[in-house]
């Protein structure tokens, strides 16, 4: 079945560890009443869709047309995992939706590592060597991706600030 109706969809981003899937949850957990439903990438993940080098097409594509039909409801999915706007916006399911929305969760160095760390006991360098990088890329080249990211850095914010202030964003789009 091909959705009729089209919606935005939001994307949230950021590196592993940053706080965004805790972000999400707290956003998640106040849902009911609001005018989107949340809904985490790696419920998904399989080694299957391990396809960097097709820049994870069928991850994508599977969760683009999911979205497109749980939006038929009316209401527009926030859907929260680590991506960029090009692995949504070069493929033929992109006109399933009116806009995709991009926001990333970001944070400092040192908080970064702190909630690796000590919040979820990462010490693995290759792990902790990509989240930063990746962390840094956002926050240095967000505004020059296609569709540009918003940046929502979280650096000292409690998850139900850093809920309220995504929450806003999602509104201001709506």
């Amino acid at each position: 079945m091909t959705p009729t109706k089209k919606l935005p969809l939001f994307v949230v981003t950021g590196a592993s560890g940053v706080g965004k899937s805790t972000t999400c949850e707290e956003l998640f957990r106040n849902e009911a009443g609001k005018p989107y439903l949340v809904m985490e990438s790696d419920i998904l993940w399989d080694d299957y869709y391990d396809t960097p080098e097709d820049n994870y097409r069928g991850l994508r594509t599977i969760w683009m047309y999911l979205c497109a039909n749980i939006s038929q409801c009316g209401k527009p999915v926030v859907l929260c995992g680590c991506a960029t706007p090009d692995q949504f916006e070069n493929l033929p399911e992109r006109d399933l939706f009116t806009e995709i929305h991009y926001l990333a969760v970001v944070c400092s160095d040192e908080a970064l590592e702190d909630r690796m760390k000590n919040g979820r006991g990462i010490d693995e360098e290759d792990w902790l060597r990509v989240s930063y990088n990746f962390n840094r890329w956002l926050k240095e080249h967000a505004s020059e991706t296609n569709p540009p990211i918003t940046l929502l850095d979280i650096t000292g914010k409690t998850p139900a600030e850093a809920a309220e202030a995504l929450e806003n964003w999602i509104l201001s789009h709506l």
